[in-house]
């Protein structure tokens, strides 16, 4: 069993021991992950920014000056892999008030030592400068740590000695005296550029007097010019009027002679279209009635046609279906036939002799029946005999005869199928 442990985006989850093996672990960013009770560890980190203030106080600079700086500096842990394995290295079991102080002594001790290399002059005009060389040589070594060093600027320096202030004085004296130099400079240079200035106002006046001129005569050309065109148009415009007069009346002629074809077109299209209605009404009054008629008659053959075609198929069909039905009824027959032929056979192969000699004996009187019809119509017998012609002995022999004929007929020894039923004496 376990636990589900999740984190934000700005943390991040370090699951150690438990399945992870005794090398492994398990990093998670904004998300969960599963550790094992009583043989997983649960570890995290914060990925926020921080805000450090590292501040020296009293260190020599180049020229042995001691000057107190201090700044600000953004820091945060690396998400990359291998530097959140760094981290987890030094800072697991760390408070964060512990983290920022260890990232705030590396960085003091960068910060101390660079200063360390530098004048008053270089720390104070180059700011931004001195900035980036901090970055440049505390960043390696915090990002050994899995730290990385957003940004980081100087906020204040100041001395004991004020070997700063003595600068801004200077300076300002300089700049006072660069003023100055620059006024009077100004003054002399203003006086030559206002003649200067005047001058080239004057030049220009001149120049556009003589422009003006030259333009009002130019201007003066081209009104001329332009009346002279404006008369010629007037002109050519009168003359084209007339012209185009003289066009329009050609025009209208030409139009009044395409009307009167227009006019002809449709008095011919009007007659055409009088003949074809004329040839319609004849075809109406005279020829639609006789082809109706026609029409009619062959519509009657077609439906006597087709009447007798049903009949006949009708017929057809019916003689078709008694013929299926005598035929099933045939063979239904037969095969109820058959059916008691094979229980027959079956019951007589089953009994065997003696269920044949019942069959003889119940088709004997049949026999004699077909036998004796022929003597209905027999009026008088006459027994012929050559012994003493008495009729009991001729009975006698026939009877005598009769086993003999139904074995040859049948293959069945009447004497022998007797003497097996039970209860008969062999005479």
């Amino acid at each position: 069993m376990g636990n589900i442990v999740t984190v934000g985006p700005h943390e991040c989850c370090i699951v150690s021991g438990g399945c992870c093996g005794t090398q492994g672990k398990s990093y998670v960013i904004g998300g969960w992950a599963w550790a094992w009770w009583c043989v997983s560890q649960v570890d995290k980190i914060s990925l926020r920014v921080m805000t450090l203030t590292p501040s020296i106080s009293s260190v020599e600079t180049k020229e042995g000056v001691a000057v107190t700086c201090s700044g600000v500096a953004q820091v945060c842990v690396m998400k990359d892999p291998q530097m959140l394995e760094f981290a987890a290295e030094q800072f697991v079991g760390k408070s964060q008030a512990q983290l920022e102080e260890i990232i705030l002594q590396t960085i003091e001790g960068h910060f101390r030592a660079i200063l360390g290399t530098m004048t008053v002059e270089e720390i104070y005009s180059d700011r931004e400068g001195f900035a980036k060389n901090v970055r440049a040589i505390a960043g390696p070594d915090v990002s050994k740590m899995g730290i990385r060093i957003i940004s980081f600027v100087i906020q204040n320096i100041t001395d004991n000695v004020e070997y700063l202030k003595s600068l801004g004085v200077k300076r300002a004296a300089e700049v006072k005296r660069d003023a100055e130099i620059g006024v009077a400079n100004s003054s002399a240079i203003s006086g030559s550029k206002t003649a200067e200035a005047e001058r080239e106002r004057m030049e220009a006046k001149y120049a556009c007097d003589a422009l003006v001129a030259e333009n009002k005569r130019s201007y003066e050309l081209k009104q001329a010019e332009y009346t002279q065109e404006v008369n010629m148009k007037k002109a050519e415009a009168e003359l084209a009027y007339e012209l185009q007069a003289a066009k329009e009346q050609q025009s209208i002629k030409d139009e009044k002679m395409q009307i009167e074809v227009v006019e002809r077109r449709k008095q011919i299209d009007i007659e055409e279209q009088e003949v074809l209605r004329r040839e319609k009404e004849l075809y109406c009054q005279k020829r639609a009635p006789a082809e109706a008629e026609s029409q009619k008659v062959g519509i009657l053959a077609e439906a006597q046609k087709s009447k007798t075609l049903a009949i006949a198929t009708a017929d057809a069909v019916a003689t078709k279906a008694l013929g299926a039905a005598e035929a099933f009824q045939i063979e239904a027959l037969g095969k109820a036939e058959a059916q008691q032929m094979s229980q027959k056979a079956a019951a007589y192969n089953q009994y065997g002799d003696a269920a044949i000699m019942s069959l003889i004996l119940e088709s004997l009187p049949k026999i004699a029946a077909e036998v004796a019809s022929p003597m209905n119509k027999i009026d008088d017998i006459v027994m012929v005999s050559g012994n003493d012609g008495s009729m009991s002995s001729e009975v006698t022999r026939l009877l005598a005869e009769l086993p003999p004929s139904v074995q040859a007929l049948t293959g069945l020894d009447i004497t022998k199928a007797l003497e097996q039923i039970p209860g008969v004496q062999k005479a």
